[in-house]
């Protein structure tokens, strides 16, 4: 079954600064979260996020939520992996 992916407006805007190298690797991490969106490599978040999950692209985070109800993947932000989890 593949989940349908949401991307939302605030990492559309992290995105921006991203190099184009890196972009291609998140570009096809998020497209294999839409396939299987709790990978092995996968954690989840706690405390007031632990509603999001987080993977490991390189030196980059993605967070993102999963409404399995839905079949749906909402991207929420990415980023650096020092900075990403305070813009939360």
């Amino acid at each position: 079954m593949t989940y349908r992916i949401e991307i939302t407006p605030a990492a559309y805007r992290d995105m921006k600064g991203i190099p184009k190298d890196a972009m291609r690797r998140i570009d096809a991490g998020i497209l294999l979260l839409a396939e299987n969106p709790r990978p092995p490599k996968a954690k989840r978040l706690q405390g007031n996020l632990k509603d999001y999950q987080r993977v490991r692209i390189g030196d980059y985070r993605i967070i993102y939520r999963i409404e399995d109800a839905r079949l749906l993947v909402c991207v929420v932000r990415i980023g650096d992996r020092k900075e990403v989890h305070r813009n939360l």
